[in-house]
């Protein structure tokens, strides 16, 4: 019986989705979303997607070396997972630059823009929030941008693609994050497995601000 009780048990990443399900789903309620997978969004819309993307996945890498750089010495097998996500996302934002150009957009441009408000506050919680409470913090924004690529991107990628008769180079980032990408879910659901309660508690509590960011930069995006 004890066994059977111990099984049932939801191991630490189930309990991070079911405790953060309420945010993702509002993210997911955000009409520039459905547009999206319906594919019924213009050309500057997708544009300004990736615009934003690359205003936060630029910081990827270094977020990357500051959580690897606060993590205890207690924590060794967490700094060697960051380092193994250093050499899995090294480059990302040239892939958008990239597609940007192939929508007919000027990348130069773009990198030298500013990000709407929304991108700047998100890339700002999560330096101050590495710093300030946990390192842990990161990984709930890892969470966030990886289930929500994971559960989506494919599919809006096809949709879109359709409908805008765009090149299938102007994809490469969300196909590259879409459901093709089981591989980077696993490790990182193999690695919220090894946390303690208290661990899983900081990752949960940063989970749920930055699907509220998260979201507010898809508010934030011209719609249809």
């Amino acid at each position: 019986m004890q066994q059977t009780l111990a099984r049932q048990k939801p191991t630490p990443f189930e309990t991070l989705c079911a405790a953060t399900v309420a945010e993702q789903q509002a993210l997911y309620d955000i009409p520039v979303i459905s547009q999206a997978i319906q594919g019924n969004i213009k050309l500057t819309t997708y544009v300004a997607f990736l615009t934003q993307a690359y205003h936060h996945v630029k910081h990827t890498v270094p977020l990357l070396m500051l959580t690897g750089s606060r993590i205890s010495h207690q924590d060794e097998w967490l700094r060697t997972a960051m380092a193994e996500y250093i050499d899995e996302e090294l480059g990302h934002e040239q892939w958008i630059l990239n597609d940007i150009k192939a929508c007919g957009g000027d990348p130069e441009q773009v990198a030298a823009s500013e990000p709407a408000f929304a991108t700047e506050l998100m890339v700002a919680y999560t330096y101050d929030a590495i710093n300030r409470i946990s390192p842990l913090t990161f990984l709930g924004l890892v969470h966030v941008l990886e289930g929500t690529s994971v559960a989506l991107a494919t599919q809006a990628a096809k949709a879109i693609k359709s409908s805008l008769a765009l090149p299938n180079k102007a994809f490469s980032y969300l196909i590259s994050h879409g459901d093709l990408d089981q591989g980077h879910t696993q490790f990182f659901e193999e690695l919220i497995n090894k946390m303690t309660q208290q661990q899983l508690a900081v990752v949960i509590k940063a989970c749920k601000r930055f699907y509220r960011l998260y979201a507010d930069i898809f508010r934030s995006l011209p719609t249809s």
